[in-house]
C-alpha cells in the first residue's frame, strides 16, 4: 500500500540494537550473573532440601544422598553452589550499597562489580579449603 507522497504506508524505523553491537561492560555480565545465580540458588535449595529430608529419613537413604553429593559430579554441583551462594550474597551487598544512593559513580561501580566477582571466588576458595582442611572432602 502506497501513501499519495510516495512513500510506503509503513515508514522506515531502525530497528532495536542487538547484543552484538553492545560491548559486553563489567556491570552487564555482573547483572546477568547475579540473575543467573539466583536461579542456581533455586536449584541448589532443593538439592539441600533432598539431603535435609534424606537425614530424616534413615541412614541407608542419608548414605545413599551423601555418596551422590561425595562423588565428583556431586562435589563440582558442591563446589558451583557454594560459588554462586557467595556470588550472590556479595552481588546482594552491592545493590543495598547502591539502595543507600551511594556508589553510583562508573569508576566505583567498575570497582564494585569486579570486587564481586574476585570476593566470590576467594571466598569460595577459602570455603573449600576450610572443608578439606576439616577432612570433609
Amino acid at each position: 500500500m502506497q501513501a499519495i507522497s510516495g512513500r510506503s504506508a509503513r515508514p522506515e524505523r531502525p530497528l532495536s540494537p542487538h547484543l552484538q553491537i553492545y560491548s559486553p561492560l563489567i556491570n552487564m555480565v555482573m547483572s546477568i550473573l547475579h540473575r543467573i545465580t539466583g536461579a542456581a540458588l533455586y536449584v541448589g535449595s532443593l538439592l539441600l532440601a533432598w539431603w535435609l529430608i534424606a537425614a530424616a529419613t534413615g541412614p541407608e537413604y542419608y548414605d545413599y544422598v551423601a555418596g551422590f553429593f561425595g562423588s565428583w559430579p556431586g562435589k563440582i554441583i558442591l563446589l558451583g553452589y557454594t560459588w554462586a551462594l557467595m556470588h550472590h550474597l556479595l552481588g546482594g551487598l552491592r545493590h543495598l550499597l547502591w539502595d543507600t544512593c551511594r556508589g553510583y559513580d562508573l569508576k566505583t561501580i567498575d570497582l564494585l562489580c569486579w570486587g564481586t566477582l574476585a570476593g566470590s571466588l576467594a571466598l569460595t576458595v577459602l570455603i573449600w579449603i576450610g572443608v578439606a582442611a576439616s577432612g570433609g572432602l
